[in-house]
């Protein structure tokens, strides 16, 4: 049986993610090698991450998606290349599937230099929350934190949040996940709580919610997959600032639809003053430089 020591396999799994997406590893250009993400505070969290998140769901849903079907190699290659690139935030998710090859990463990707975000996903335990029991909502959560925190090989995640809300009363539906999630939050297992939001009406309550540290909105300037027009969504965003919570924009290109335009996407993300960090789901290496570059090209202005 032929045994591959792990620096052999890390090097193989880079240059297949690159391979992957056109480009062999060893042609990225000097300039693209100069282009490394700022070092940003997310918000009043006391944590620091990179200012763009490698993403890890791009089409993901039961616990899988474009980035796990890169394959195990492929993908754990993309996310050391990441890190090598200056990338130090990561952002996952129980639905997307990708605990277990940040796991292997994280052999060769130093633990404390790096930030770990995931979600979960409250509806395996019912599509409606007002249908589940407390009970069985703090049983679920409690699990799902052990398990994540087994899945990362991690005694802390630095932020977990409830994914995907849809209705301005998921502050009351979602009480005993909050519950748990603040009680490994004061045990040291979670740094930082909060939500991503897919409606406009969970946006404003998020911004209005005490319990939450940070909001992952979807924002870009076309209205691509948003919760509302930018004019719409932008007030609601301030709010959060105003209340001191950390935004991370999301579908920054529109989940794909605005490839053609990403320049102006992330000078518009760059621009708004809102935004702590953002997440990108780059899906090859390639793609992953592209937006090192243009980020690099467009200063972020100073945060609210």
């Amino acid at each position: 049986m032929h045994v591959m020591n792990r620096r052999s396999f890390m090097v193989r799994s880079a240059g297949m993610a690159a391979m992957a997406g056109g480009l062999g590893a060893s042609q990225v250009s000097a300039q693209e090698a100069m282009a490394r993400p700022d070092q940003v505070p997310l918000g009043k969290t006391g944590i620091t991450v990179s200012r763009v998140a490698q993403g890890t769901g791009m089409a993901g849903g039961n616990r899988q998606s474009n980035h796990s079907r890169l394959g195990f190699e492929g993908l754990v290659g993309l996310l050391r290349h990441g890190y090598e690139r200056g990338v130090t935030f990561f952002d996952m998710a129980d639905l997307y599937g990708t605990h277990l090859y940040m796991r292997e990463a994280l052999r060769s990707i130093p633990r404390d230099k790096v930030s770990l975000l995931t979600k979960v996903w409250w509806r395996y335990d019912g599509r409606d929350a007002k249908s589940v029991s407390p009970e069985i909502q703090k049983h679920s959560a409690r699990l799902a934190i052990e398990r994540y925190r087994h899945e990362l090989a991690t005694d802390c995640i630095d932020v977990v949040l409830l994914h995907c809300l849809y209705s301005n009363t998921w502050d009351k539906d979602l009480a005993a996940y909050m519950e748990v999630l603040d009680n490994a939050k004061a045990k040291g297992q979670i740094r930082a709580v909060g939500v991503s939001c897919h409606n406009l009406d969970a946006l404003k309550t998020a911004a209005e919610c005490p319990w939450v540290d940070v909001v992952m909105a979807r924002i870009n300037p076309k209205g691509e997959k948003m919760d509302g027009k930018p004019e719409v969504v932008i007030p609601v965003l301030k709010r959060m600032k105003e209340n001191g919570k950390a935004v991370i924009g999301m579908k920054i290109y529109g989940e794909g639809r605005l490839v053609h335009m990403k320049d102006e996407c992330i000078q518009f993300a760059q621009n708004l003053g809102l935004l702590d960090a953002m997440t990108i789901g780059a899906e090859s290496i390639p793609q992953l430089d592209e937006t090192l570059r243009i980020l690099a090209k467009h200063p972020a202005a100073k945060v609210m």
